[in-house]
């Protein structure tokens, strides 16, 4: 399916406010309720919106402690990459894990409370992941910008 510019406007509403009523979502886009109500339907059924969350602040949760860990594994067999993200994928502290191209093999995104919670994390998690050769850790000092609204 082609999206059409009020298909791409009802994502981008979306996006910036998940919890928005029909009514509210139909007066934005410019559409009636039943045919706004359809749109959105259709675009959840064909896959455009994958669900609905709620994005939680990791600092006020007492995890301000962003950690960007690059894997690189012993080898690229096939069954080593399904170990691997077999088990990277039971940490619950991971928030992202991303086959990469270039030197590292796995790129990790992690929440810590703090850098002794990041030892934690990488000794009772991370050195025991099947297949790793080394790992490069890096601490992020402040975040810029971050966002989850993708260009429709």
């Amino acid at each position: 399916m082609d999206l059409d510019a009020t298909d791409r406007r009802i994502l981008t509403v979306l996006q910036k406010d998940g919890r928005i009523t029909n009514a509210e979502l139909s007066e934005r886009v410019n559409l009636s309720p039943s045919a706004c109500h359809r749109r959105t339907q259709r675009l959840e059924e064909e896959g455009y919106i994958a669900g609905y969350v709620a994005l939680l602040d990791a600092r006020r949760l007492g995890k301000p402690t962003v950690v960007f860990v690059e894997i690189t594994l012993q080898g690229q067999a096939d069954d080593l990459l399904d170990a691997f993200e077999r088990e990277v994928a039971k940490v619950p502290d991971i928030l992202e894990c991303h086959l990469m191209a270039g030197t590292a093999d796995y790129l990790l995104k992690i929440v810590a409370e703090d850098t002794e919670d990041f030892a934690r994390i990488h000794r009772q998690h991370l050195s025991r992941l099947p297949g790793v050769r080394q790992m490069q850790s890096s601490f992020a000092l402040r975040t810029v910008f971050k966002t989850t609204a993708l260009s429709v």
